[in-house]
């Protein structure tokens, strides 16, 4: 019962102390639910190339065979024919000068030596007050390479860089970048300060990781007359002239491949009233297969993950082409209402659903005032800590 409550305790801190995948072994999770080697390798940056072949064995050269072979493992005998060399052993050349076989790099390698390696921070190796020493003129041409998000971290670091980007930054600079990054936020109320909204909004994501990826996506052209294109047209039309009720989807891209999405918290559920936010991302090979469809708004529930992953099994294993954006936001709306908690996300939590739904209503009411009522009330602050 212990352990229980206190991964309740742990999911409902504002900050992650360990990853939850690895818990800390692959360096510090930075408040984040997936630390960054985590997520590099459980969530890629283009799931249309899901696995990076890059460190994969040419196949074939080009070689003409009167050029010396440029395979690092080679060197020349004295007979003139090529033979593999030894790791480390020195490459003479046909001049008779002998120089070290340079090593060729093994990316696999690598990236398996530093997941292997705990990465801790050495706070020793760190100058004291170099933070403060740094000058305004300098800050100032740091910051205008930031992005959004990097510029509201940036400000939180010391009352300094707080008070210079308040300066440097207008409030509707702020505005600006909520409507860029939630192209879906409309407010119901006149906003007095935009830098505070966009503070909630961003305390209000599962993973910044994520957040920051939806905007910096590369997107390669797509074919104007493809299925793709023309299904995702229909789709896109049929949100904007008969949406469901509660439902929202707008592209962030001209070619459709990233899209953010609001869906409303069902009545009668402990989700009313709130505007949880969604991010998909399309892939090329739409229809055929599935879009990553991810919360970017935190919210207390069985079948979602801490890190705003959907245990919903259209969108992973029973996808059918009969299924479009729409509905599986409309089944997504749905499990807020009904969770299924034989096979959850996020177990302790299904077992507060199970043994006390009371209690499980109550923090997921309060979560959802807490982190998605941004377009109805002015921003409060709950104290979720000791429930």
């Amino acid at each position: 019962m212990a352990t229980e409550v206190d991964d309740i305790q742990e999911f409902l801190s504002n900050e992650y102390k360990t990853c939850s995948v690895c818990g800390g072994f692959y360096g510090t999770s930075f408040g984040q639910p997936v630390c960054s080697t985590c997520h590099l390798f459980l969530f890629p940056d283009d799931i249309n190339n899901p696995e990076d072949i890059s460190y994969l064995e040419k196949t074939d050269s080009g070689d003409s065979g009167n050029e010396e072979p440029d395979d690092a493992t080679a060197f020349f005998q004295t007979d003139g024919s090529c033979a593999e060399a030894p790791a480390g052993a020195e490459r003479p050349s046909r001049r008779g000068i002998s120089t070290p076989a340079p090593t060729k790099p093994d990316k696999l390698a690598e990236r398996i030596a530093n997941l292997t390696m705990p990465r801790e921070f050495d706070k020793e190796k760190i100058p004291e007050g170099l933070v403060d020493a740094l000058p305004t003129e300098v800050l100032l041409v740091v910051f205008n390479y930031l992005d959004d998000i990097s510029r509201w971290s940036a400000g939180n670091v010391c009352n300094r860089w707080q008070q210079i980007m308040e300066d440097e930054t207008t409030d509707e600079e702020w505005q600006h970048f909520i409507r860029l990054r939630w192209p879906l936020f409309d407010p119901k109320y006149k906003v007095r300060c935009w830098r505070t909204i966009y503070t909630k909004l961003v305390e209000s994501a599962p993973c910044r990781l994520c957040l920051n990826r939806m905007m910096l996506q590369s997107t390669p052209p797509i074919e104007e007359n493809s299925w793709r294109h023309r299904r995702l047209r229909s789709e896109l039309k049929t949100l904007q002239t008969d949406p469901p009720e509660g439902i929202q989807a707008t592209p962030l891209d001209k070619y459709c491949c990233h899209w953010q999405a609001s869906i409303t918290g069902p009545a009668g559920s402990p989700y009313e009233g709130g505007i949880f936010y969604l991010y998909l991302q399309i892939p090329h090979s739409y229809p055929m297969r599935p879009p990553v469809v991810r919360f970017i708004t935190k919210i207390f529930h069985p079948n979602i993950s801490r890190h705003g992953d959907i245990g919903l099994d259209s969108i992973h294993h029973n996808w059918s082409l009969a299924l479009t954006i729409s509905k599986v936001l409309i089944s997504i709306q749905s499990l807020l209402t009904d969770p299924y908690c034989h096979v959850c996300m996020e177990p302790v939590i299904g077992e507060l659903y199970s043994s006390n739904k009371v209690e499980f209503e109550r923090v997921a009411r309060l979560w959802s005032w807490k982190y998605a009522m941004h377009d109805f009330l002015l921003p409060f602050d709950i104290n979720l800590n000791g429930i």
